[in-house]
């Protein structure tokens, strides 16, 4: 009697246990981990700039041609030496700046650590500007109008890239070739008649080197229209430099002179551009 009391007794015993075990609330699952991704520049990108472009170096230089030897011949130079055609004059240019770039940069520890990369760009440059030297003179009556227009219309480069990241920050320096379409013109009146003229429209070749910082902005930014792996915005200056050209500057034949007589205008290509550009940069986080 007493054993199968006992028995009873455990049996509700284990079984009250097990439905309080039920009620107990399950035991959660741990975290899964997921690893922050680590940013990169390395990547194929493409984008827009705009800024402001100034020449430097500007002045031009003329002499005059001494050809006395020949038959009607002259020295010109004098008329510099005397001020009627100027020797030095300023011809500043100084305007907007716009266009694209197309670029690849590789880094060789993602986060902070060196990148290296490529890019070529071009852009339209508001780069004009005329100058006009006037000397009246009494005896004879006249007047001397001495014009000098110079233009760069746009300004190419192809460069290499060097710089420093750190994480979404990166310092660069930059240099390489340039190339842009320069156009020079003098022209020297006596009165109305244009006594000696010439001009030169080409694409001249040189070198540009500069630096500058960018940013990647988060991937989610409102600026990311193409869904690329970031959008970058830089800030940067590059100085340029297309050489130095002769232009001959001869006689029309509007004078009773010999034709070939005539000047040597020197004009330089040179100035600096300080611009800002957005890039969509495609390929690792």
């Amino acid at each position: 009697m007493l054993k199968k009391i006992f028995l009873a007794g455990a049996s509700l015993a284990l079984m009250a246990g097990t439905a309080a075990a039920a009620d107990l609330p399950r035991r959660a699952a741990p975290p899964v981990f997921v690893p922050v991704p680590v940013f990169t520049w390395t990547g194929a990108y493409f984008g827009i700039n705009a800024g402001y472009a100034f020449s430097e170096n500007d002045r031009v230089r003329t002499t005059g041609i001494n050809n006395l030897g020949s038959p009607n011949g002259a020295n010109l130079q004098n008329n510099v030496i005397n001020n009627l055609r100027p020797g030095t004059i300023d011809v500043k240019q100084e305007g907007f700046t716009g266009g694209g770039q197309i670029g690849y940069n590789y880094q060789f520890t993602p986060g902070s650590g060196l990148v290296v990369g490529i890019e070529a760009d071009a852009q339209y440059t508001d780069l004009q500007a005329t100058s006009v030297n006037s000397v009246p003179r009494a005896l004879p009556l006249s007047t001397l109008t001495n014009t000098f227009r110079s233009e760069l219309s746009y300004l190419g480069t192809v460069r290499g890239r060097v710089g420093y990241a750190f994480d979404r920050v990166l310092f660069y320096g930059t240099g390489g070739f340039a190339y842009g379409d320069v156009t020079s013109s003098v022209a020297f009146q006596t009165n109305a008649p244009v006594a000696y003229a010439g001009s030169r429209s080409t694409m001249e070749t040189g070198y540009v080197y500069g630096g500058g910082i960018e940013y990647a902005l988060p991937t989610d930014s409102f600026l990311n229209f193409f869904k690329s792996s970031a959008v970058t915005i830089k800030a940067e200056y590059l100085r340029y430099d297309l050489g130095a050209r002769t232009l001959l500057v001869a006689n029309t034949g509007s004078l009773p002179v010999q034709p070939g007589l005539g000047y040597n205008s020197r004009f330089s290509t040179e100035g600096s551009i300080a611009r800002a550009g957005l890039n969509y940069k495609f390929g690792s986080y």
